[in-house]
């Protein structure tokens, strides 16, 4: 054990890492620049004895202040079937929420 206070969240459909001062990307988020987050379904919490998981790690928190709301890079979709002249492209831009953690409770 390093002792080190961290936390697994889930948001968005993923689960994150997170540690007091982290900078993450998330999916998008209500709320503008400089609005406080309550993370609330917290998977593992690990205060520096060990890791919590189940009831004790339900009752924890994570709090952020939205740094800014940005979008991700394009990603292509880029469909084709061979030798049937059938091509379509598509483009998808990924909205996105910028945190700062700034507390585990």
């Amino acid at each position: 054990m390093n002792g080190q206070v961290y936390a697994i969240v889930r948001t968005g459909g993923k689960q994150y890492r997170v540690s007091v001062n982290d900078i993450l990307r998330v999916e998008t988020l209500p709320g503008t620049k400089g609005d406080e987050v309550v993370l609330t379904d917290v998977v593992l919490l690990s205060d520096g004895t060990g890791p919590k998981t189940g009831k004790d790690a339900a009752s924890a928190q994570v709090t952020g202040r939205i740094m800014q709301q940005v979008r991700a890079k394009k990603v292509l979709v880029f469909k084709k079937r061979r030798r049937k002249n059938y091509r379509r492209r598509q483009g998808h831009r990924q909205d996105l929420t910028e945190l700062k953690i700034t507390a585990i409770q």
